[in-house]
C-alpha cells in the first residue's frame, strides 16, 4: 500500500475509545495530508512509502487545539492588571471604561495588516508547542468595519502560517460606547446588519456572545442566536464567567458548539448541555489571571458526561496566555481534572467544541494528518511540567511545519 509519510516505531495516544487511546508500538501513515493508518505496527499494512521516519519510541499525539481564544486585537492592558493589583476588580474596571472597550479603541486604531502582524507572536507560540488548530474570535471592533477587519485579519492567519483557523463572530461582546445606553438597539445592529453581512461575506464559522451582567442578557443574547440559526451559522457563548445569567441552558436550547467559562454553572445548566452535546469549555488561564475563587463544577460536568475542553482565551485583558501545554497543567492543578481528561481537552473535545470532530482531534483514518511529536517517556509530562516545551515535531496537513 503506498503512502506519501509512514511515521514508524512510535508510541500512540490516539485519543480513540477509552482514554488516551495508547498504543505502545504503532505508527501512523498519511497520504495527501490526511492519515490513512493510525495504530499498531503488528496490524500495519505493508506500506510502500515515500518517505520514513523513525520516531525512536517518541510520542506522537494529534496536534494541539486550542478552541477559545481573542488572539486578534490592538494593544494590550498592562495597566490594567496593575490596577487590579491594587485591589480594582473586572466589574469595576470595566465600568470606567477599561476592560473590553479600552481594547476596542486600539483596534480600531489600528488597520488589518497591523493587527495581524501583532497576532503573529501570539500564535507562534501556539505553534511552537504543537498548535495546528486555532479558533480566533472577533468583539473588539464592536463595528461592522472593524469585527469584519478582525475577523479578515483572523483568517489571513491561516495564510502567513501553516495553521488552520476556525473564525467565531463576537460582535455581542460589550457595547461600544455610542451604544452605551442602548444595549437593545446595539443588538439590532448586530443581528440586523453586522451579522447578515459578516455572514455573506463568508468571514465566520460560528457566532459567540457574552451573556453576562457586565455584558449582555439572555433576551438580548437569545436574539443574537436566533440571527446566527437564520444566517446559517452554529453559535457558542461565553456564559456563567461571574454569575449565573443560565446562559448555558439557553445555549444548549440552540445546539451550541460549546459554553465557555462555566464558574457559575448549575445544575440545570449542567443538564441541558448533556442533553445536546454542548462541550464545557473551561479557561484556567482567565480563572487564574482574575483570582477567581469559584471553581467550575467539574464533579457534576464528568458526571452528567458533558464533554470538557481547555483553551487558553489568549486574550489582552482577563488571560495574556498563549501556551496550550500551561492551560494543561492549569486544568489539572487548579480544576483537578486528570492527565486524560487535560489531553483529551486540547485534542478531540477542543475539536468537538469547533464542530471539527470529524476532521480533527483523533489518529485514525481520515483525519488531517495533524501531529504533535514529543521528547517525553509518559504522556503525563504534557501536564506535569511548567515552562518547558518537549515538542520535537509538528505536522500540519502531513507536512513538517
Amino acid at each position: 500500500m503506498r503512502c506519501d509519510t509512514l511515521w514508524t516505531d512510535a508510541r500512540l495516544a490516539t485519543l480513540t475509545g477509552d482514554g488516551l487511546g495508547v498504543v505502545e508500538r504503532g505508527c501512523v501513515a498519511a497520504t495527501d495530508g490526511a492519515i490513512v493508518y493510525a495504530g499498531p505496527v503488528a496490524d500495519a499494512p505493508a506500506f510502500d512509502a515515500a518517505d520514513t521516519v523513525q520516531c525512536d519510541g517518541r510520542w506522537i499525539t494529534p496536534g494541539l487545539i486550542d478552541c477559545h481564544t481573542h488572539l486578534i486585537h490592538g494593544g494590550d492592558r498592562a495597566h490594567e492588571f496593575e490596577l487590579r493589583l491594587a485591589g480594582a476588580s473586572y466589574e469595576e474596571i470595566a465600568r470606567a471604561g477599561g476592560g473590553i472597550v479600552s481594547t476596542m479603541k486600539a483596534t480600531r486604531e489600528a488597520d488589518e495588516a497591523g493587527l495581524v502582524a501583532s497576532a503573529l507572536p501570539r500564535l507562534d507560540v501556539l505553534i511552537a508547542e504543537g498548535g495546528t488548530t486555532i479558533e480566533v474570535k472577533s468583539g473588539y471592533g464592536l463595528a461592522l468595519d472593524h469585527e469584519a477587519k478582525m475577523l479578515r485579519a483572523g483568517r489571513a492567519l491561516g495564510q502567513e502560517r501553516a495553521v488552520r483557523v476556525a473564525t467565531t463572530f463576537l460582535g455581542a461582546h460589550a457595547l461600544p460606547p455610542e451604544y452605551a445606553d442602548n444595549a437593545d438597539g446595539y443588538i439590532d445592529l448586530v443581528c440586523d446588519t453586522m451579522l447578515p453581512a459578516i455572514a455573506a461575506e463568508g468571514l465566520a464559522d460560528a457566532v459567540d456572545a457574552f451573556c453576562e451582567g457586565i455584558g449582555f442578557t439572555p433576551e438580548q443574547t437569545e436574539r443574537v442566536f436566533q440571527a446566527a440559526v437564520k444566517h446559517g451559522l452554529p453559535v457558542k457563548l461565553h456564559a456563567e464567567q461571574l454569575s449565573n445569567q443560565h446562559g448555558s441552558a439557553l445555549a444548549a436550547r440552540y445546539g451550541a458548539l460549546s459554553a465557555d467559562h462555566l464558574e457559575y454553572l448549575d445544575d440545570e445548566g449542567i443538564a441541558a448541555m448533556a442533553a445536546t452535546g454542548t462541550v464545557a469549555t473551561l479557561l484556567p488561564g482567565a480563572y487564574y489571571f482574575v483570582r477567581e475563587t469559584k471553581l467550575p463544577p467539574v464533579d457534576a460536568l464528568r458526571a452528567s458526561g458533558v464533554p470538557i475542553a481547555l483553551a487558553t482565551d489568549c486574550n489582552p485583558g482577563t488571560s495574556p496566555l498563549t501556551s496550550l501545554l500551561l492551560v494543561m497543567n492549569m486544568g489539572a492543578t487548579l480544576f483537578r481534572l486528570t492527565v486524560d481528561e487535560c489531553i483529551a481537552g486540547v485534542t478531540c473535545e477542543a475539536a468537538r467544541a469547533l464542530g471539527m470532530q470529524d476532521r480533527i482531534g483523533t489518529l485514525e483514518a481520515g483525519k488531517a494528518c495533524d501531529l504533535a511529536i514529543w521528547d517525553i517517556e509518559r504522556p503525563a509530562e504534557l501536564v506535569y511540567r511548567m515552562g518547558f516545551n518537549p515538542l520535537h515535531q509538528r505536522i500540519f496537513g502531513g507536512q513538517t511545519a
